[in-house]
């Protein structure tokens, strides 16, 4: 099961709004607000598969989390795909041409460069076990901390209610640490065989992927100026604004 959520205009072009690993759609209530001021049709925002309120679905990878969006999509519709970390390589997964092409794609703060470090850190955090804490404050702090949102969010916003669930054996994030090993995106692959527009940006302060890794993929890469990895939760009309080109 996939949990979306629809906006705007039942008309015009469909704008598909992805989050990154460890959050969930409701990262994107700052942009959606923005969106009904300014965006020409609808939108939808959804949990990718095994995140809040989707269900797990192991193994995982960019290509079936692509997969399980297609099915939300219409055929009959323009569709722009927005998306931040982990969910701008999916929105790269769905411009392959392969069925329904996209106006465009914005991907925000994917992370191109892979240590060895990372690899392993990553495959460590997909096999641990789920873990299930005494309170709804201690799943929320963990929730905020996988999703980098410490410090940008409130643990009492009702925002973070997606991404923490509890259950008879307590509370625990509403993720499944096997999403952790969805891979490393091969994003040379899919920039170079997207079958539409691509935008790439990031903060100026994200610590997870420099202006240069963007320039190695594209000529004009855009920073947004004093944002970090979260840009779309510290300034979500910033990146309504990266949308501009499909308009």
């Amino acid at each position: 099961m996939i949990w979306s959520r629809t906006g705007g205009s039942d008309s015009g072009p469909l704008l598909v709004l992805l989050h990154g690993l460890g959050a969930t759609a409701d990262v994107f209530a700052g942009v959606e607000q923005v969106l009904a001021e300014t965006w020409p049709g609808g939108w939808i925002t959804l949990d990718l598969p095994g995140h809040g309120r989707s269900g797990w679905d192991a193994p995982y990878s960019f290509a079936s989390h692509a997969a399980a969006v297609r099915t939300l999509l219409p055929h009959d519709r323009d569709v722009v795909v927005l998306g931040h970390s982990m969910g701008g390589v999916v929105a790269l997964e769905l411009a392959d041409g392969s069925t329904t092409v996209p106006l465009g794609v914005v991907a925000l703060g994917v992370k191109v460069r892979w240590s060895a470090q990372d690899v392993a850190g990553a495959a460590r955090m997909a096999t641990r076990p789920v873990s299930h804490l005494d309170s709804r404050e201690e799943a929320t702090t963990r929730h905020l901390k996988l999703a980098g949102l410490v410090g940008l969010v409130d643990p009492a916003d009702p925002t973070t209610d997606a991404g923490v669930a509890r259950t008879a054996d307590g509370w625990r994030v509403a993720q499944d640490p096997a999403t952790f090993g969805v891979g490393v995106p091969d994003m040379q692959r899919l920039v170079a065989g997207a079958a539409c527009p691509v935008v790439l940006a990031r903060g100026e302060g994200d610590p997870m992927v420099s202006e240069a890794d963007l320039h190695a993929l594209v000529a004009e890469p855009i920073t947004l100026a004093g944002l970090g990895h979260n840009a779309h939760v510290e300034d979500p009309g910033a990146v309504v604004d990266l949308l501009t080109p499909f308009l």
